[in-house]
C-alpha cells in the first residue's frame, strides 16, 4: 500500500509483485497445513482399523467441516430412502 500511495510502482516494478506472491504462499501453505493436521488426527484416533477408502471418506469430512455444519441430514436421510426403496 506504501509503494501504490507514494507512487514509487515505476521505481520499483517488481517488488508489487513479489510481495503478492509471498502473501499468497502463507495462506495455501496453512490450508494444506491444516489438511494434514486433521488426517493426523483421524489416523491417531483411529489407528490402523480403517480401509484407505474409508479413511479418505472421514478425512474428506473433517476439512470440509464448514459445508458438513450447512447441510440438512433430512435430506440425506430422505435421498438414502429413495434410493434404497
Amino acid at each position: 500500500k506504501l509503494i501504490r500511495d507514494q507512487n514509487l510502482l515505476s521505481v520499483f516494478p517488481n517488488i508489487d509483485i513479489a510481495l503478492r506472491i509471498s502473501l499468497c504462499m502463507a495462506i495455501t501453505n496453512c490450508s494444506a497445513e491444516r489438511s494434514f493436521s486433521a488426517l493426523k488426527r483421524i489416523k491417531t484416533y483411529l489407528r490402523s482399523l480403517l480401509e484407505e477408502e474409508r479413511l479418505n471418506s472421514l478425512a474428506i469430512l473433517v476439512i470440509e467441516a464448514d459445508l458438513m455444519m450447512r447441510i440438512k441430514y433430512d435430506d440425506i436421510i430422505e435421498d438414502f430412502a429413495n434410493k434404497k426403496s
